[in-house]
């Protein structure tokens, strides 16, 4: 259903602090919109949205929806939420925040990037090259991009750069003229139910691509080459290790303070290219495809070559992506949002390579006990390129749903399967007297998850001082 949204509607987000949410509301004040919302506690992204001249409302009360006349959720929001509970009551417009982005967006030239892992980081990129050239578009990412300072950014162009959350279905609404798909893994089947859904979710999201657009896939994962071979569309371009590809990597080095690659392009009907030396700032094979992907959406749209090396070059980087906060004991410390099986081995197989004679201590969060539960088995295999693992409490997210198993023999099953030492903590200020007595020499460490393992991170040096 189609949704007109006039000037003069109140725009109320439920759950205006999350990372998604408050990127789109800062994109729709900028767009002339009356916008407030509502979450359960401050955070940066609502300062940030304060002195936007936002209004905010702490707590998710039936009350804020006083003026209201149009409420957007996230996929966070749960089914009792007082506000959304009021809004039925009320019979406002309830609409999905995918669908809004899609509404907003829909009269733009888009670039949308969809996947299970590396949508923040390939977005980021692709706005990097753009922010090169005269192309001033509007972006909304899932990160903060260093070098905004924001997930979000009003452009004075028709184009848009976007990430789309997969994580309820409703990317299939946003209508790409770019698309970039990273790879489908086994994420968010709460929704999904089976990996046939899943699958087909994506299938009705590539087909949306017109005839004067580009879907660009990555034949480097095993269930995008799948979903390949269900396609009516021919409108692809691939990319990827895979020598099928018609964006090809090739020639890939690297070192701790950037990666270098090759890039051989094969294209219907044109002349063989190549490009050499392309470098990014960043570790890891997944990071390579990234900006291969965002490479190849930039030729394809005519950007030059010196101005998409030079945006990979100057990347600023994406917060909570392999970030160093802090040192100590000559030891460096970093942050990471890799809270999945696949980004927990992306993220320790780029560190292995680049740090080889160093011991990597991971230090792990799980988040939602959905994931861990029907991840378990994937979870115990994914530290390999660890030393050692320190393990965290679950980050519930809200749930309330039982584990069904003991995490002590989780815990065990990462031991055996990972081959890694690894050691339990209750709370962070164990975890700071661990790291105190046990962190020395020759050693990194990275805290991963998507919880509060961030604050934890960000707060162990003045715990352990």
């Amino acid at each position: 259903m189609k949704i007109e949204l006039a000037k003069n509607e109140i725009i109320h987000f439920v759950g205006i602090g999350g990372i998604g949410m408050s990127g789109l509301s800062l994109i729709m004040k900028g767009k002339g919109f009356k916008v407030q919302g509502s979450d359960i506690s401050l955070n940066k992204n609502i300062d940030r949205l304060k002195k936007e001249k936002i209004k905010i409302f702490i707590g998710h009360k039936k009350k804020n929806l006083k003026k209201a006349t149009i409420i957007v959720i996230s996929s966070a929001i749960k089914k009792n939420n007082p506000e959304l509970r009021e809004a039925k009551l009320k019979k406002l417009p309830i609409i999905k925040r995918g669908q809004m982005l899609a509404h907003i967006v829909s009269l733009m030239k888009n670039i949308v990037v969809v996947g299970s892992h590396g949508k923040t980081t390939t977005t980021s990129l692709v706005a990097a090259i753009f922010q090169r050239t005269n192309l001033d578009p509007t972006i909304i990412n899932g990160g903060v991009i260093n070098s905004i300072q924001s997930s979000a950014k009003l452009g004075r162009s028709d184009w848009s750069i976007l990430e789309a959350d997969e994580s309820d279905g409703s990317f299939v609404h946003i209508p790409p003229t770019y698309s970039i798909i990273t790879n489908i893994d086994r994420e968010h089947m709460d929704f999904y139910k089976t990996e046939k859904d899943l699958k087909n979710y994506f299938i009705r999201f590539i087909e949306k691509a017109p005839s004067f657009g580009k879907s660009f896939i990555c034949i480097d994962d095993k269930i995008n080459c799948e979903i390949l071979k269900n396609l009516n569309s021919q409108n692809i371009y691939t990319y990827g290790k895979n020598i099928k590809s018609n964006f090809l990597i090739q020639n890939i080095k690297q070192n701790k303070t950037y990666t270098e690659f090759d890039l051989k392009i094969n294209l219907p009907n044109k002349k063989q290219r190549f490009v050499k030396k392309i470098k990014i700032p960043l570790l890891g094979i997944h990071n390579v495809r990234n900006a291969v992907a965002a490479s190849a959406v930039a030729i394809t749209v005519g950007i030059s070559i010196k101005n998409i090396k030079g945006g990979l070059l100057n990347f600023k980087g994406v917060q909570r992506r392999f970030n160093k906060i802090f040192s100590y004991n000559n030891v460096d410390f970093y942050d990471d949002y890799a809270h999945h099986p696949t980004e927990i081995k992306f993220v320790l197989d780029g560190v292995s390579k680049v740090y080889k004679n160093y011991e990597k201590v991971c230090i792990f969060q799980p988040h939602r006990i959905s994931r861990l539960k029907d991840l378990r088995k994937n979870f115990s295999f994914a530290f390999k390129d660890a030393d050692t693992v320190v393990l965290c409490p679950i980050y519930t997210a809200g749930e309330k749903i039982k584990l069904g198993f003991n995490y002590l023999n989780f815990a065990k099953e990462i031991i055996k399967n990972s081959k890694v030492n690894l050691f339990l903590v209750n709370n962070e200020f164990q975890l700071a007297k661990f790291l105190k007595n046990n962190v020395y020499g020759k050693k990194i460490v990275i805290g991963m998850g998507a919880g509060t393992i961030s604050n934890w991170m960000r707060n162990l040096p003045n715990i352990i001082k």
